[in-house]
């Protein structure tokens, strides 16, 4: 054998070449762990913002750039809110090197300004503008783990910044945790130890929500309600930190409330300020800028200044050459007065519900004292959730627009009263919530809060139908609040009330929780027939909606038409199949008749030969019309009606099958008509370029951006006044469509609308994070998590114990809202091999089926618990 007189360095590098990479278990890096789906470079940063927080606790943002943003945990929406007067006091984390033996620097953990940010009238133009940043910057993301990465040439050290917050579905609790994670990875790649220091900074803004302010002379924006905040340094087993709360702020306002910003790094790493200068002439930022860059410690104060002083935590260690260490920081909050609707609602504007998270915690100390401990599991079990997903054989952009958009669900779209009831406004916009009222026929599109946690879908069913529906079935398509209130809003929705029974289906099913369905089955019967009604949606009781029907454009169509009908079709299914199982038979015949009469009907009548369209039907006077049923925003000109569908070929015509197939109640028409339907809207509404694309409303969509218009008129035929958003683009209506299309077959047609849409919230022009409709973080997006439903056929019963698939190999993510893990499909010899395993909570099957005609039974029930599989074949018969 040849002697090669290997050095020790190179023979050790020849032995780790031999060694196989490292698994999970052995990595101890977070970043390393995390698989990644969608990194966005330098020129895609300026609008990437991961909301940071709980279900239902409100969130902070990470910026695409290490920027703190939107500071939305005091019970308000606060789009482009730091807390402060724009400019260098906002919230921020800053870090100190001093490699052995050289000279010290100091920087922003964030990255460069971009062009466009740069003028100003009086020079600052942007949060931190006056702060030395990292030349280079990029971002990572899996929901909800999201990774700013910074270098520079003239700075010793590159740093990772991981940002996240508890993600487990099945477990609303413990994913609704007011909490956002830090942790700073710092890499020394050089041959010289280094003394690295991480500081946060953030002024006490308690009573500060954003909404009071006043303008100074220059028309600034300063926000007001601090009064006599104080920050106390405290320490407790494994962690320590900087507690804020308020002296002076009223106990009951919505910004009231406690903050802590903290670290688990060993005592003997950690320096603290409970306050900087006062902040005249910006003397506060200066005065911790020196104190920080002097050697990577801070010196507390003997007086507070202000009344909303600033808080500073450093943690400082030595970074050995060619290492990384971990800095980590916790941002804990409690806002317990959450208020209701406000103006918003018709009844009791402003009224206190509270925050369910509030009565989990004593305070914002509480929150971390009572999640440490816990932390390294939830982050486990929200990686093995990501990791589950990612490891599927899913399409890349069906994994980004499901994943991306349980966002919305941290987001201040969504709250839970103190109850634990989940609400929730359609979006929101930039200082208040958009269309209030957990709006019904917005809610009936998403699919996310169903799959991924049951319990606060079941908990929106029980307030629409325990507490929003009338004892003569009508049903309130906004809830007010408080809950005593909840069924006063006069107006009744269609679409809203048709699906809100369908949705009740579908918690049935993945529940199979009779108690629950004989609980609420009378009101859920009296909203159904409630269509009968003289003067109502079907009041000849033929199975066809020609009655008026107000609807999620907002007005009121009249006559049937497909999104009304098919919404209709649906309950009418649904509801035969509950009837049945509780033995109303006579009920259940007469919904199966009036079903096969309308589907036949709406085939014969609607379809046109390539879609289905809107028969214009209008009553002879108001008087015909019965009441709640006109909304108020639509035409009241019975002769001449405005805001009509009539010709048009519509996104989502095909609504309710989309729902239909969701929950397994299969086809409500000719499949051969709904193919046909679906590649129409494919043909007649995709748009390559929006250039040429006229557009009198709102615009989510432009410019060389392409997408699905919500209706064509492609054999002419557009009334002059047609529905308000003929011309828009909206996403959560595209993923209606081309999940449509995944059901049908049309693959590669319904991954290009997905792919169409994604594509424009790239982090340039929009928030990856934020599919925004009538408000940011639109509830009607969350209908992507639907695709995941489409490409796998996952389809569960509770109530049978029955699991489906479609009959194709792969690994497959499969959720029920209670339970989740994957199941890998083989074939083996034309012999179908199953492979189930579930990672959280437990599933009890009595059968299992790929497509329609592969089912396996099994002799007695088989439940597999967490960490447990259920392997068994199937054969082809």
């Amino acid at each position: 054998m040849k002697d090669y007189n290997l050095s020790p360095l190179i023979f050790l590098c020849f032995l780790a070449c031999l060694l196989p990479p490292p698994t999970q278990a052995q990595k101890t890096l977070l970043s390393e762990r995390i698989p990644i789906l969608k990194t966005y470079d330098a020129d895609h940063l300026l609008r990437v913002a991961l909301p940071l927080g709980g279900i239902g606790t409100g969130t902070v943002s990470l910026g695409g750039r290490g920027e703190l943003r939107d500071w939305e945990i005091m019970n308000v929406p606060a789009k482009g809110y730091s807390t402060v007067t724009d400019g260098n006091d906002a919230p921020f984390f800053a870090i100190y090197a001093k490699p052995k033996g050289g000279k010290a620097i100091t920087k922003g953990l964030m990255g460069p300004l971009y062009d466009s940010e740069y003028q100003h009238a009086e020079g600052r133009p942007v949060n931190h503008h006056g702060l030395p940043r990292f030349r280079e910057a990029s971002f990572e993301a899996t929901y909800p783990f999201g990774i700013v990465n910074l270098k520079d040439s003239v700075f010793p050290a590159t740093v990772k910044i991981v940002g996240y917050n508890p993600f487990i579905p099945g477990d609303s609790d413990d994913s609704g945790i007011p909490m956002a994670v830090f942790e700073m990875e710092v890499h020394n790649p050089t041959g010289q130890d280094m003394e690295v220091a991480i500081a946060g900074s953030i002024r006490n803004f308690i009573g500060k929500d954003g909404r009071e302010y006043i303008t100074d002379w220059k028309g600034d924006y300063i926000p007001t309600g601090a009064k006599s905040n104080a920050n106390t340094y405290r320490t407790a087993d494994g962690f320590s930190g900087i507690f804020m709360h308020s002296n002076d702020v009223d106990t009951l306002h919505p910004a009231w409330g406690t903050i802590a910003l903290t670290t688990s790094a060993p005592m003997d790493q950690v320096s603290y300020r409970t306050s900087s200068e006062k902040n005249a002439w910006s003397r506060g930022i200066l005065d911790f800028w020196d104190d920080f860059s002097a050697d990577g410690m801070l010196t507390e104060k003997t007086v507070s200044a202000d009344p909303d002083p600033m808080a500073s935590l450093a943690v400082k260690q030595v970074v050995p050459a060619g290492q990384t260490k971990v800095y980590r920081f916790y941002l804990t909050w409690h806002f317990p007065n959450r208020q209701s609707w406000g103006s918003w609602s018709e009844v009791q504007p402003v009224v206190r519900v509270g925050n369910y998270y509030t009565t989990q915690y004593a305070d914002a100390w509480a929150v971390i004292k009572q999640t440490l401990p816990r932390l390294p599991q939830l982050t486990n079990k929200t990686l093995a959730f990501v990791e589950a997903l990612m490891a599927s054989d899913y399409s890349e952009v069906v994994k980004e627009a499901a994943l991306f958009n349980l966002s919305t669900l941290r987001s201040q779209t969504v709250f839970r009263t103190e109850d634990g009831k989940m609400f929730g406004w359609e979006g929101v916009f930039d200082r208040f919530g958009s269309c209030f009222g957990s709006c019904t026929h917005v809610w009936n599109y998403e699919q996310s809060t169903a799959f991924t946690f049951a319990d606060l879908a079941r908990s929106m069913r029980e307030v629409e139908f325990g507490h929003a529906t009338r004892e003569d079935g009508f049903m309130s398509f906004r809830v007010n609040l408080p809950l005593d209130s909840a069924h006063l809003y006069r107006k009744a929705a269609a679409d809203g009330q048709m699906g809100a029974i369908m949705k009740f289906y579908r918690e049935w099913q993945l529940s199979g929780d009779d108690a629950f369905l004989k609980k609420h089955w009378p009101q859920v019967k009296s909203a159904f027939t409630f269509a009968w009604i003289k003067g109502g949606w079907d009041g000849d009781q033929d199975g066809v909606m020609e009655g008026v029907q107000h609807n999620t454009m907002d007005v009121e169509y009249f006559g049937p038409n497909p999104q009304m009908q098919f919404w209709y079709l649906g309950a009418l299914k649904a509801m035969q199949e509950m009837a049945k199982y509780l033995g109303e038979k006579d009920l259940a015949k007469k919904c199966q008749t009036l079903f096969e009469y309308g589907r036949q009907w709406t085939d014969e009548n609607l379809f046109n030969g390539e879609y289905y369209i809107h028969q214009l039907q209008v009553p002879k006077s108001l008087d015909d019309i019965a009441k709640g049923l006109m909304g108020g925003m639509g035409s009241e000109d019975l002769e001449h009606p405005k805001y009509q569908l009539e010709e048009g070929c519509l996104i989502d015509q095909l609504v309710g099958q989309y729902m239909a197939h969701v929950v397994g109640l299969g086809y409500l028409a000719k499949p051969e008509n709904l193919k046909t339907t679906l590649q129409s809207i494919n043909r007649y509404n995709k748009r390559e370029t929006l250039f040429e694309h006229f557009n009198n409303m709102r615009s989510h969509a432009m410019g060389d951006e392409k997408a699905l218009l919500m209706v064509s008129y492609p054999k002419g035929g557009r009334p002059e006044v047609p529905f308000p958003y003929w011309s828009e683009v909206m996403t959560g209506f595209e993923y209606t469509a081309a999940i449509g299309m995944l059901y049908e077959g049309m693959e590669a047609e319904g991954l290009e609308v997905i792919r169409n849409i994604r594509s424009r919230y790239d982090g340039s022009k929009r928030n990856p994070f934020d599919e925004a409709e009538c408000g940011h973080h639109y509830a009607r997006a969350m209908a992507s998590w639907a695709g995941v439903l489409a490409q796998s056929g996952f389809q569960f019963s509770a109530v049978e114990q029955s699991m489906q698939f479609h009959p194709k190999t792969g690994k497959w993510f499969w959720s029920n809202g209670s339970a989740w893990g994957t199941c890998l499909i083989s074939n083996e010899n034309g012999n179908w091999v199953v492979d189930l395993k579930v990672l959280h909570g437990e599933a009890s099957l009595k059968s299992f089926q790929l497509g329609e005609g592969l089912k396996k039974r099994f002799k007695e029930v088989q439940t597999v618990g967490e960490g447990n599989r259920l392997t068994f074949e199937l054969y082809t018969k």
